[in-house]
């Protein structure tokens, strides 16, 4: 039996230029971190006295004699690019699905851990990012960009480069430990409640892309903008906060799914209670905001939110990682 830990991530700055359709003519860069909320994938070999072969559990059951049967496109893809039969796989987490965190990257990422430890062989992390997007974007053919997968396998704060030869470079944030507790300390993020499918939405933004190129070349600057203020000590951190109300302001130009009157309202009342910014997680619609906000304006927040769901957090630097590992003796069921 295997069960892997995946981390979420929260995405700060650049988001939309990790498009391919984007970074392979200007180039892009992300600034992102994960953070202590994860997706457990279980995997074993389904033991052989039942009249199907292979046994999922996530939010649906299925029991398939066949993986071409499997109705979840990430399963029954990986499970023929890894060439798996007979197995059960649980999924489970910490957070909704749909919410803007990155979860169906990170879940894949998991899955593609777990199914490499059962059969004996060992992935890095970049193999694991990789055909994360491979398995997303080619095998299931579901729009989007390229730093969830990424960020769900290497974990931690990180720049990610992406390089006009369809190459990336994960490069840590160098920022002592008391500045970046401070970051997470003036971090408040609350649930929505509403939910959607990210390649729904980058579908939907998509329309009229030729036009949205200058505000996203902008938000590739603030990339810059953002790593300079965490890595240099004597900056203002609040200024982080100052352009995450920049950012978004940005991305609300990218799309229009982007953002929903009710998501604007929830936005406006988290700065005029004294929020310096924030963000909607994610290719938008709903999910996840972030706000950055001091600790003198905290109380006035919360009261703003009460209607919403707090979730705190703290920042991880793990990645996806095998958390149980038990051998186990398996012969193929004959088909």
């Amino acid at each position: 039996m295997i069960i892997t830990k995946t981390p979420f991530r929260m995405s700060f700055f650049g988001g939309g230029t990790d498009m391919e359709s984007f970074f392979r003519e200007y180039g892009g860069a992300v600034l992102s971190t994960t953070f202590d909320k994860y997706c457990y994938v279980n995997v074993r070999h389904l033991p052989r006295f039942f009249d199907y072969s292979t046994e999922l559990s996530y939010a649906k059951t299925e029991r398939v004699t066949s993986v071409d049967d499997i109705q979840h496109p990430a399963i029954r893809n990986a499970m023929k690019f890894l060439d798996m039969h007979q197995i059960r796989l649980t999924y489970e987490a910490d957070l909704p699905a749909r919410s803007g965190l990155g979860t169906s990257s990170s879940f894949a990422v998991g899955m593609l851990n777990a199914f490499y430890c059962l059969k004996g062989k060992y992935a890095d992390k970049k193999k694991l990012a990789d055909e994360a997007i491979y398995l997303e974007r080619e095998m299931c053919q579901e729009a989007g960009g390229w730093q969830d997968q990424i960020a769900a396998a290497f974990g931690g704060m990180n720049r990610i480069e992406f390089n006009k030869d369809g190459t990336y470079d994960v490069r840590p944030i160098i920022i002592h430990p008391d500045r970046k507790k401070q970051l997470n300390d003036n971090l408040l993020m609350f649930f929505t409640g509403f939910t959607r499918f990210s390649s729904d939405m980058q579908k939907a933004n998509a329309i009229g892309y030729a036009e949205k190129i200058k505000q996203l070349q902008q938000m590739y600057a603030l990339v810059d903008d953002a790593e300079a203020i965490l890595e240099d000590k004597y900056s203002d951190l609040d200024d982080f906060g100052r352009l995450l109300d920049i950012t978004w302001k940005l991305k609300r130009q990218t799309g229009g799914a982007i953002t929903t009157n009710s998501i604007d309202a929830i936005y406006e009342r988290g700065i005029v209670a004294g929020a310096l910014g924030g963000k909607l997680l994610g290719a938008g619609g709903g999910g996840f905001l972030v706000f950055y906000v001091t600790p003198d304006k905290k109380e006035s927040v919360m009261e703003a939110m009460k209607d919403l769901l707090h979730v705190p957090f703290k920042f991880e630097d793990g990645g996806t990682k095998v958390i149980h590992y038990s051998p186990e003796s398996y012969e193929p069921k004959e088909e």
